[in-house]
C-alpha cells in the first residue's frame, strides 16, 4: 500500500499509519520505542518510515506532548578519549537511532559544578532525559534530579538511599580479580592507579583491592599522588619515581587505559620488562592493549554496552518505567 498523494510537504505520522494499517497513535508510540508495543510492529513503522523519509516536526511535537525528543548526555570536557566518550556515544547513538529521539552532548568542564549543566537542561526544557556519568556516593545532580521528578540514568551507582536506574562495572570484583591474578604471578608489591577519591567506582575498586590484597596477607602499596583524572605525563612521572625508589612495584593495576598506557611508558623507561619483571592490570575497552603489550593482564570493559544499555534505559524512564527495573551491573571478563 502507498500513501495517498499529496501536494507537497513533508511526510506525517498519517501516511506511516496509512501505509501500515495502524494508527496513529501506534505508529507514534512504536516511534517512540513504547514497552507496550511489539518488536515486529516497531520494525515495520520504522522501516515504513526510513522508506518514506518520515523527520518529525520537533516544534510541532514539542507543541503537541510538551517533549523535545531529545536525551542529553552530560560529559566534562576532559573525560579521557579512550576510556569513554567515543564507545560511549557509538552505543547511545545505536540505542536512539531506533527511535525518533535525538542524542545532544552538554558539555562541562572539571572546574564549574557538575550540577549547573544538568539545572540548565530541566530548567529550559531542552531534553526529556538526562544521562549522567562520574557520580559520586553522595551526588547533588542524583538528588536534584530525584526531587524535580526528571527522568535520568547514570553510568556509575551512588550511596544515597535513592533508587534510581543505572549501568555500572563491578569496579570491586574487577580491583579483586586483578589482585588475585598477580598474586597467582608471585606479584606482592602491588599499587593502584585509582580514580578521584570522590568518586564512586573509586571506592568500590579500593574495596575490591583491600579485601583481596588481605586473602594473601599483602598491603597496597599506596600511589598517592595521581589519580585517572592526572594527565599522562603526570602518571607517567609518578610511577617512574616509584620504580626508581629502593621499593619499586611489581604489580600495577590500572583503573583506566589512559592510565595503564603511562604506566607501561614509565615501567620501560626503568629498564623493566613487562610480563617478567613486573605486570600490569588494564581495563580493555576496545581491541588495542594487548595489541600493543601482549603480556598485559587485562580485563573487558565494554563502554559501547554501557552506551547501549543507558540509551535504552533513559527510553524506557522516560515513557513511565521504574528506575528500580532499570539496574544492571557489568561482571570483569578476561
Amino acid at each position: 500500500m502507498v500513501a495517498p498523494q499529496r501536494k507537497g510537504g513533508r511526510p506525517t505520522l498519517k501516511d506511516i499509519a496509512y501505509i501500515t494499517g495502524l494508527g496513529v497513535t501506534t505508529v507514534s508510540r512504536a516511534l517512540n520505542d513504547a514497552p507496550d508495543i511489539g518488536k515486529a510492529t516497531k520494525a515495520r513503522v520504522r522501516l515504513v518510515a526510513q522508506q518514506i523519509g518520515y523527520r518529525p516536526n520537533r516544534a510541532g511535537v514539542r507543541l503537541r506532548t510538551g517533549k523535545t525528543n531529545v536525551i542529553s548526555i552530560i560529559l566534562n570536557t576532559e573525560e579521557e578519549v579512550m576510556g569513554m566518550t567515543a564507545s560511549m556515544l557509538n552505543g547511545l547513538a545505536k540505542a536512539i537511532g531506533e527511535t525518533t529521539y535525538h542524542l545532544v552532548l552538554t558539555p562541562y568542564n572539571l572546574d564549574q559544578d557538575p550540577l549547573d549543566p544538568v539545572k540548565y537542561v530541566v530548567e529550559t526544557g531542552s531534553a526529556d532525559g538526562i544521562i549522567l556519568s562520574r557520580t559520586q556516593p553522595n551526588d547533588p545532580r542524583v538528588r536534584y534530579l530525584t526531587e524535580q521528578k526528571f527522568p535520568f540514568v547514570t553510568h556509575g551507582r551512588t550511596n544515597m538511599g535513592l533508587e534510581h536506574a543505572y549501568f555500572d562495572y563491578d569496579n570491586q570484583a574487577y580491583a579483586a580479580s586483578a589482585v588475585a591474578a598477580l598474586t597467582a604471578r608471585g606479584r606482592q608489591q602491588i599499587g593502584l592507579i585509582a580514580p578521584p577519591n570522590f568518586m564512586t567506582y573509586s571506592t568500590h575498586m579500593l574495596e575490591g583491592l583491600h579485601t583481596e590484597l588481605e586473602k594473601h596477607n599483602l598491603v597496597e602499596v599506596p600511589i598517592r599522588n595521581i589519580n585517572t583524572d592526572s594527565t599522562a605525563n603526570q602518571i607517567e612521572a609518578e610511577i617512574l619515581r616509584i620504580m626508581m625508589s629502593k621499593q619499586p612495584l611489581d604489580g600495577i593495576i590500572c583503573a583506566s587505559p589512559h592510565s595503564a598506557m603511562a604506566a607501561i611508558a614509565a615501567v620501560e623507561t626503568s629498564g623493566r620488562v613487562i610480563g617478567k619483571d613486573v605486570d600490569i592490570v588494564a581495563k580493555e575497552t576496545f581491541d588495542l592493549l594487548n595489541r600493543f603489550r601482549p603480556d598485559l593482564i587485562v580485563f573487558e570493559e565494554s563502554f559501547k554496552s554501557a552506551g547501549y544499555a543507558l540509551g535504552k534505559m533513559v527510553i524506557s524512564i522516560i515513557n513511565g518505567d521504574e528506575p528500580s527495573k532499570h539496574q544492571m551491573l557489568e561482571n570483569p571478563k578476561r
